[in-house]
């Protein structure tokens, strides 16, 4: 183990703090981005009274079960409401700096000399960016300090066996999993420790991971549940992807692996939203992938009693963590992009430690002469990396500047079109909004909210009829679609079709019920309306 050094520590520490705040120092005023409004602003249930009691004890009033997340994000909104932006920022900020801390902790159990610049590494990559950024991805900025210090506490007890070293690794490993359920694979990732440390895995090192899964799998099926029980009760349907057969989720899953651990190490072209491959038939370069891993795998094992048991360890910390997030299952993100970002944000830190470890053994080998050549190049490598970073971050101040950047290097991400459109609708330049929300269409012509954002803009224009007509277009595709409902009903109240307005908000109310605007407007037609009976 490497000896802590406290003065030279001290002052690591305040690098890599003063690293993140610089890097992220351009979103401290940022917008709202993404989903941040589905979480958030447009949340009815962030001004209900019970929403603590909801969000812990009454699952399916959200459609995640991450209470402990859901807790912050309520005393987030009750100090600094819609439009205090910097609170919410420095949270995630904040949290990403602990975070890096605790990568460098742990890459200090395994005896790694170069620990600190793993953690600055890990501050620092352009593939952060989207996490911190994105107020709505405080679940990762959260979960990953526990699970850090769970995995710590669990080394801890693999080298003393303390029983309080346990109890302190469940029991962070806990609070991980109320952050987020990506968390839930912690209990493999102990066992691969295991393997790694002593060369092999006993009957007792499994049933030890029994408290682990005790908590993952039931937390892991209540936010599933929890998920399926808020589509019905707000008559949302799934909306599963398309990926094919069997051979079509192992290409995308082979090709996924590829680009998350491309994206690791060649760190360029970073997007909110990458283009799709096809994959539905796959080619067969597609599945190249899979014998390139099983070689390296192969090679690996082959090498155990040397490098190849580091090897393992983190490219199988890599892999498992990203496990439900390569396509071996759809999930609704797919519908727009096979990967994103902040998928990585646990996940590299297992290349991290082989990136390190690697470091470690070039400056081991070089003559005392071209180590300083060497160090010299590390930290020139990890200043353009934070320089990367912080013009990334740029982007992430406003959705126009996003959704701009997005649309110019993927001209088919159709969701980019969408929400730049939203953009550009509320700054009032309808035109402008009208030709995004068709660029959509033209890509996705299923996309039931680009058709109401079109009906909306139509409307303000003046032209009623074909607002009507592009809700009716959304409700063919999703007759349960709410604000499909809600704006047709209110464009046939304008035009005075009064009943055709009435059964729209009857079915808006079906979906809402809860709201209080819906329920006035239809009162108040109600009682005009002459009564049915003779």
């Amino acid at each position: 183990m490497a000896t802590p050094n406290s003065k030279p520590d001290l002052l690591r520490g305040l690098l890599i703090v003063a690293a993140v705040m610089w890097v992220f120092s351009p979103v401290f005023y940022g917008q709202w981005l993404m989903d941040d409004d589905f979480y958030l602003t447009a949340n009815a249930l962030m001004g209900d009274p019970a929403r603590l009691w909801k969000i812990w004890f009454a699952p399916g009033h959200l459609i995640e079960y991450y209470p402990l997340e859901e807790t912050v994000q309520t005393l987030q909104w009750r100090l600094w409401g819609a439009d205090d932006m910097l609170g919410y920022h420095l949270t995630n900020v904040i949290l990403h700096a602990i975070g890096a801390l605790l990568v460098w902790r742990l890459l200090a159990k395994f005896g790694l000399r170069f620990a600190w610049l793993g953690g600055f590494l890990f501050a620092v990559h352009p593939v952060m960016v989207e996490s911190v950024a994105w107020i709505a991805e405080l679940k990762n900025v959260l979960s990953l300090p526990p699970f850090l210090l769970a995995m710590c506490f669990w080394i801890d007890y693999e080298e003393n066996r303390r029983p309080r070293d346990y109890l302190l690794a469940l029991g962070f490993f806990l609070l991980a999993m109320l952050c987020k359920i990506s968390m839930a694979l912690f209990p493999l990732i102990i066992i691969l420790y295991t393997w790694w440390k002593r060369g092999r895995i006993d009957w007792s090192d499994a049933v030890a991971t029994i408290p682990f899964w005790l908590v993952s799998v039931p937390l892991s099926l209540l936010s599933i549940f929890a998920g399926d029980w808020f589509r019905q009760s707000h008559l949302q349907a799934i909306d599963s992807p398309s990926i094919g057969g069997f051979f079509s989720h192992l290409a995308l899953a082979g090709l996924s692996l590829s680009f998350y651990l491309w994206k690791c190490l060649w760190p360029v072209g970073f997007l909110p939203i990458y283009p799709k491959w096809t994959v539905d038939p796959p080619a067969l370069a597609q599945f190249l992938p899979w014998p390139v891993f099983g070689a390296l795998f192969c090679w690996s094992w082959a090498c155990r009693k040397t490098w190849g048991r580091h090897a393992l360890l983190g490219l199988g910390f890599f892999v498992i963590n990203l496990l439900p997030f390569i396509g071996l299952n759809s999930v609704s993100y797919m519908s727009f992009s096979w990967v994103m970002d902040h998928f990585l944000y646990l996940p590299m830190i297992g290349v991290v430690g082989l990136i390190i470890a690697g470091l470690e053994k070039i400056e081991a080998a070089c003559p005392v002469p071209v180590r300083s050549g060497l160090a010299i190049s590390t930290a020139i490598i990890l200043g353009l990396l934070a320089l990367g970073s912080h013009l990334y971050a740029k982007l992430f101040v406003s959705q126009e500047t996003l959704w701009t950047y997005t649309v110019q290097r993927n001209p088919g991400a159709y969701l980019a079109h969408n929400n730049l459109g939203n953009t550009l609708f509320a700054k009032g330049r309808v035109d402008a909004a009208i030709e995004q929300y068709r660029e959509a269409l033209k890509i996705n012509p299923r996309m039931v909210e680009a058709y109401t954002n079109l009906g909306l803009a139509f409307s303000v224009q003046g032209n009623k009829e074909e607002a009507i007509r592009q809700y009716q277009l959304a409700l063919q595709v999703n007759p349960h679609f709410a604000l499909a409902h809600f704006n047709l009903a209110n464009t046939l109240l304008n035009l005075g079709r009064t009943q055709e307005a009435v059964i729209h908000y009857q079915e808006f109310l079906k979906i809402n019920p809860g709201n209080a605007e819906a329920r006035d407007q239809l009162a108040k037609l109600q009682g005009r309306q002459p009564s049915s009976s003779p």
